[in-house]
C-alpha cells in the first residue's frame, strides 16, 4: 500500500503546505490587517470593538503557522535547512513582533493606566510582523546563494530593495483584509471609516502587484520565459486578467454597501497573487536550486508524518469553522473580550 503510493506523497504534502501557508496568510492577515488599522481609529470605544472582532479567533489563526512551519521541517528538511538561515533575520522580526502584539493585546485590557502604551504595541507589532513576512516573501522569490546543500550568503542578503517592495505590498496586502473583515463586523461610522481605508489599501495593493509583476520577470528569465513564451502567455493570460478583475470589483464593493464582498475580494486577490507566485516557480522548493522531490524527505518519513496529518488537519479545519461560525455575526460595544 505505501509502495504504490509513495509517487504521491511529495506532491500531497506540497499541497499541504501550499494550503497551510494560504490559510495563515488569510486568516492571521485579517488579524494583523486589524493591528495595522488600529492607529487610524481615534476613540477608545472604536479599538475595543476592533480588538473584540478578533478576540475570539487571533490565537487559532496562528496555527497555520506552525503547521507550515513544522511540515516544512519535517517533509522538506533540506529546503528548511537552506531557507531559515537565510531568511534568520526576518523570521526573528516576526516572531518577536507577534509575541510583543500578542502580549500587548491582552494587557492593553489588564493594565488601563498604561493603556496607551500596549495600544502602540498592538500597532507596531503587527506593523513589523507583516512587513517583516513580506521580506521573507521577498527573498525566497529573489533565491538564495547555494553551494551544494547549504546557504552560503550572507545574513543580511535577504532585505534587497525588491524584499522591501514585498514587504510593503504585504503590509497594504493584510491593511486590505482587515478593512474587508471589520466592514463585515462593524457598523456606522468606524464601518465607514473602515471602507475607507480599505480603499487606500486597495490603492497600494494594486501599486504594488504590478510592481511586483514586472520585477519578478527580470530577476529571473526563467521566469520571464515561463510567462511570456508561445503558448504559455496564452493560458496564463487570464490570471493578470482575472486580478485586475477582482480589483476593480473589490474596489467597488469597498464604496457600496455589500458587506462581504470587500473581504472576499481582498482574499480573491490573494488567491491570483499566490497563483502567480506559484505558475512563476513550480516546483522550486528552494528556487532556482532544489525542487520538492529533491528536497524531500524518505518516502517512509511522509508516510509516517501523513498518517496523522489526515486525523489533524480536519479536526483543525473543523475547529476553525466553528470557531468563525459560533462569532458570526456583528460585534457590539456591550459584548467581547475583557
Amino acid at each position: 500500500m505505501i509502495a504504490a503510493l509513495t509517487p504521491l506523497f511529495v506532491p500531497i504534502w506540497a499541497a499541504i503546505l501550499a494550503t497551510g501557508v494560504f490559510l495563515y496568510v488569510v486568516l492571521d492577515g485579517f488579524d494583523l490587517g486589524v493591528g495595522i488599522l488600529y492607529r487610524f481609529v481615534p476613540d477608545t470605544a472604536s479599538r475595543n470593538l476592533l480588538m473584540n472582532s478578533i478576540a475570539p479567533v487571533w490565537d487559532g489563526n496562528e496555527t497555520w503557522l506552525i503547521l507550515g512551519s513544522v511540515g516544512l521541517l519535517v517533509a522538506f528538511p533540506l529546503a528548511f535547512a537552506i531557507i531559515i538561515p537565510a531568511v534568520y533575520f526576518p523570521v526573528l522580526i516576526m516572531l518577536l513582533s507577534l509575541v510583543f502584539r500578542g502580549v500587548a493585546f491582552e494587557f492593553r485590557f489588564r493594565d488601563t493606566p498604561h493603556r496607551g502604551f500596549w495600544d502602540h504595541g498592538f500597532f507596531t507589532g503587527s506593523v513589523l510582523a507583516t512587513f517583516a513576512q513580506g521580506v521573507l516573501l521577498g527573498a525566497f522569490i529573489q533565491g538564495f546563494k547555494v553551494d551544494g546543500r547549504v546557504f552560503v550568503g550572507g545574513s543580511f542578503d535577504c532585505f534587497t530593495p525588491f524584499s522591501v517592495l514585498t514587504g510593503v505590498a504585504l503590509v497594504f496586502g493584510y491593511g486590505l483584509l482587515g478593512a474587508g473583515w471589520l466592514v463585515m463586523k462593524t457598523q456606522g461610522p468606524l464601518q465607514v471609516q473602515m471602507r475607507q481605508l480599505g480603499i487606500v489599501c486597495l490603492a497600494g495593493v494594486a501599486a504594488c502587484i504590478a510592481a511586483v509583476s514586472i520585477c519578478t520577470p527580470i530577476l529571473d528569465a526563467s521566469i520571464a520565459h515561463r510567462w511570456f513564451s508561445w503558448p504559455n502567455i496564452a493560458w496564463l493570460m487570464p490570471v493578470p486578467i482575472a486580478t485586475a478583475l477582482i480589483a476593480v470589483l473589490t474596489g467597488f464593493a469597498l464604496r457600496g454597501r455589500t458587506q462581504a464582498w470587500p473581504f472576499l475580494g481582498a482574499v480573491g486577490l490573494f488567491l491570483m497573487s499566490y497563483a502567480g507566485i506559484a505558475i512563476s516557480l513550480w516546483p522550486m522548493i528552494v528556487p532556482h536550486h532544489y525542487t520538492v522531490w529533491q528536497a524531500a524527505s524518505s518516502p517512509r518519513t511522509q508516510a509516517f508524518l501523513l498518517a496523522g496529518t489526515v486525523f489533524l488537519l480536519p479536526t483543525v479545519l473543523l475547529y476553525t469553522a466553528w470557531s468563525y461560525w459560533v462569532f458570526r455575526g456583528k460585534v457590539l460595544a456591550d459584548m467581547g473580550y475583557h
